[in-house]
């Protein structure tokens, strides 16, 4: 039976762009709304005719601040999809949020146009550290948002950034203890990384912070796993916990590597054609992708047909992300020789019938898929 589609539809505009991030995302003092929605639409149509008849399980709003789209907007994008595509009955509507006050206060908007699961980038709960991840809200205004989208929104979560710098254990369990508070059914909780192309990457380079050394991270990254699972909210995915039944169904279709279009500027898509895996990119710059599809109806940059090889890659290194238990067949490369190195290594466990990642294993999860692509 064929997996549900996912969509994936890309807000890229930010008030302002955070330090840490390397997603496609850019300031501008002024968008043209009624263009974007207009050419939002038109990629939409283009890309569904490569899934017709197709059920769409999900639609997940990312950027970007897509809490800056208007309302009317989504609205507009999610009637097109049901259109377009057979609709899931409890298909699930996300919203990424930034928790100002004033996007918080387009929540009931959002809600009518049909979201119903809001993620918001909480990111920290005292202003000393939000203050430095470059965030415009504080904590106060961020709890508030928290408490307005329990309210109006069936589902909800929040993301926390840790391992920041010169945090410690104690502090960090007091910290999410406070969030747990506030949480229902799902918390995301990243470590903070270093990446290339962004305003810490340069910072780090010159030695302007430090962050935690590799075993201060771990540690970290235990207690973490230990509190959740207290909480009754364990980890289903590396970074990713939930309460059973609350996970995000869209980034599951991800990691267990289904079907999904994205739309917008640079958005990838990945779908399946003629026994073969197809990935696809749409152009990064806002002003070049809204031209293309103004030109052409849509913005793809990247169309490519995926060797066996990359397809297995792929699926190795999202569908371990996942917690639970891997079916052996989905991996028939992995050597019993690889697998029993690795178990041997306390990285994972494996029988004739699955294998399943350590907390061990999770750690050193890039480890671990090099030695299994190895065969």
């Amino acid at each position: 039976m064929e997996k549900p589609l996912a969509l994936y539809i890309h807000w890229p505009f930010c008030k302002a762009k955070c330090p840490y991030c390397d997603f496609n995302s850019h300031v501008r003092e002024r968008v043209d709304e009624a263009a974007w929605q207009q050419a939002l639409l038109a990629e939409l149509a283009y890309m569904a005719e490569f899934a017709r008849g197709r059920e769409l399980g999900s639609i997940f709003f990312g950027g970007g601040t897509p809490s800056l789209m208007p309302p009317e907007t989504a609205a507009a994008l999610i009637d097109a999809a049901a259109q377009h595509f057979a609709v899931a009955r409890d298909m699930e509507i996300t919203l990424e949020a930034n928790p100002t006050s004033v996007e918080a206060a387009r929540f009931d908007g959002f809600r009518e146009a049909g979201v119903n699961r809001v993620s918001l980038g909480v990111q920290a709960l005292d202003q000393e550290s939000l203050t430095f991840l470059g965030r415009k809200h504080n904590a106060a205004e961020a709890l508030d948002a928290v408490e307005l989208a329990a309210r109006i929104f069936p589902r909800y979560s929040f993301d926390l950034i840790y391992a920041r710098p010169g945090q410690s254990t104690e502090a960090w369990s007091k910290e999410l203890q406070s969030a747990l508070t506030y949480a229902d059914g799902h918390l995301s909780l990243y470590q903070l990384t270093i990446e290339e192309n962004t305003a810490f990457h340069t910072a780090y380079g010159r030695g302007d912070f430090a962050l935690p050394d590799e075993q201060k991270s771990a540690e970290l990254y235990i207690v973490t796993q230990e509190l959740m699972e207290a909480a009754g909210l364990p980890a289903y995915e590396v970074s990713n916990h939930a309460r059973p039944g609350q996970e995000s169904r869209h980034n599951i279709a991800y990691w267990r590597g289904h079907d999904y279009i994205g739309i917008g500027p640079g958005a990838h898509g990945r779908l399946s054609a003629e026994r073969q895996r197809v990935a696809t990119q749409t152009l990064k710059s806002p002003e070049r992708w809204l031209s293309s599809v103004q030109e052409k109806g849509h913005g793809i940059e990247v169309w490519q047909k995926l060797t066996p090889e990359e397809s297995r890659e792929e699926k190795l290194m999202m569908r371990l992300r996942l917690t639970d238990s891997v079916p052996r067949r989905e991996l028939p490369w992995a050597s019993d020789a690889a697998l029993t190195r690795l178990q041997g290594e306390g990285a994972l466990r494996y029988d004739a019938e699955t294998i399943r990642l350590t907390l061990q294993g999770r750690l050193v999860l890039n480890y671990v898929t090099a030695r299994l692509l190895e065969g």
